[in-house]
């Protein structure tokens, strides 16, 4: 959804990344407590708000534990994340807008979302972008899931795949490890993404490189959250824990979110085995005068060589055609 650009605002401004855990497979409180993180970071003067993957109602942390053969064990669990999953749009689109708008800050939020234009029993690993109206500008879903998450998260298609212009900058993103993907990335670079959000659960090296490789890359500031979990977060009703999770250490996910700058300068973070929100300061002449050197889809690019094509095509699993109107015209 590229266009036009709007007008640009002037000097610097403030964006966050909320490192928390969720209330573990709980919809409605997680939902409750990313609205009061959201308003504590506009307090804070943040006008860009982005939180981890697969935030509501939580990251699918069991699938690194249970081994796939154990069905009947991960048939519970996946129809509680269903439950608990969020339709888009709906209630907790509605409820997040509405925390995004009075806080006046652009919002982005990773979900497991419920597959409602379809058989409603399908689960997708997207990321959903507010306006500062409270209006949802869209939704990306992951393109691949990575390796155990397959056990639970479909594959996204290329219709959400892009940028959206805002006030303050173009706005995209990739999810966790689609990040290693090296044409997606460069499609959002080639759609002009200046504030490049990568949502996760991975932490520590060689993620941290990544991103600042994004961001020397891309010559965009890049934010990246994750989710900081304890065994604590997870309450001791779901079996899994006792039985799989004993000898892992208290902190399961440091977090390591962190925020670089276009030089690929860390400029917040990485914050590591607490709850919090980072904040630094984006200068709007970062995203224009580093790209004399190197702008990838621009005097850097070779499309005389190299090409790159994007299918933006909606893949529906079904369509239906109405005969009897079709006789009647």
């Amino acid at each position: 959804p590229s266009g036009a650009r709007v007008p640009d605002v002037p000097g610097s401004f403030r964006v966050a990344a909320v490192q928390a855990s969720p209330v573990f497979m709980n919809h409605d409180a997680t939902v409750e407590k990313a609205c009061a993180l959201i308003a504590e970071a506009a307090t804070a003067g943040a006008k860009l708000v982005v939180f981890p993957e697969a935030f509501i109602p939580a990251y699918p942390l069991w699938v690194w534990w249970i081994p796939a053969g154990r069905t009947h064990e991960m048939r519970e669990l996946y129809a509680q994340l269903l439950t608990n999953s969020v339709v888009v749009p709906g209630p907790a689109t509605e409820r997040i807008g509405a925390a995004a708008c009075a806080a006046g800050a652009h919002v982005v939020i990773g979900i497991n979302e419920r597959n409602v234009e379809a058989s409603g029993a399908s689960i997708y690993n997207s990321i959903l972008f507010f306006g500062p109206d409270g209006s949802l500008l869209g939704k990306h879903r992951k393109l691949v899931p990575t390796a155990g998450e397959r056990l639970v998260h479909a594959q996204g298609d290329g219709s959400t795949l892009g940028v959206f212009d805002t006030p303050l900058g173009r706005l995209g993103g990739l999810i966790c490890w689609e990040n290693y993907m090296p044409l997606a990335r460069y499609a959002l670079y080639s759609w002009g993404v200046e504030l490049y959000v990568a949502p996760t659960w991975d932490r520590g090296e060689p993620w941290l490189s990544t991103l600042r490789h994004i961001a020397k890359e891309g010559r965009c500031y890049v934010i990246g959250c994750c989710i900081a979990m304890r065994k604590s977060d997870i309450p001791d009703r779901f079996a899994f824990k006792a039985k799989y999770l004993d000898t892992v250490p208290e902190w399961i996910n440091a977090g390591d979110s962190a925020i670089v700058d276009p030089d690929g300068k860390m400029i917040a973070g990485p914050a590591s085995n607490q709850e919090t929100i980072i904040y630094a300061e984006v200068k709007r002449d970062a995203l224009r005068g580093p790209k004399w050197q190197l702008d990838v889809t621009g005097h850097y690019s070779r499309p005389d060589v190299l090409q790159l094509v994007v299918d933006k095509r909606v893949r529906a699993v079904m369509r239906t055609e109405d005969l009897v109107a079709e006789q009647k015209q």
